[in-house]
């Protein structure tokens, strides 16, 4: 029976998707039995509002903000959580990066 693979949502900069894969991938996430590299990415537009504090890499305080992001999931055996959510915060561009991670029921039993 193989490690259970739980999933990892993040929304990021089209421009720095690539970069950020590249350093999750480097840590062990996106694998899938025989395939690395594996993730799912879709376009949309991301928006939020710097408030006072804040040190927004884009925007600046108090204005709301649009922009091309992409969604991005990928999965990662459950035992790296803490190291790919790590390199999430390091890799991300935004301050406060905006993810989720799901854990994934299936007990990872070939069948």
């Amino acid at each position: 029976m193989s490690e259970p693979l739980d999933v990892l949502v993040f929304y990021v900069p089209v421009a720095d998707t690539d970069r950020v894969l590249a350093a999750l991938f480097e840590v062990g996430a996106g694998c899938i039995g025989h395939y690395d590299s594996c993730a799912f990415v879709a376009s949309g537009t991301g928006q939020f509002r710097p408030l006072a504090g804040a040190h927004p890499v884009v925007g600046e305080v108090g204005s709301l903000e649009r922009l091309a992001e992409n969604r991005v999931e990928l999965t990662f055996p459950r035992s790296l959580r803490p190291t790919v959510v790590g390199r999430l915060r390091d890799a991300h561009p935004y301050e406060e990066p905006a993810f989720h991670v799901l854990r994934n029921e299936d007990d990872g039993a070939a069948g």
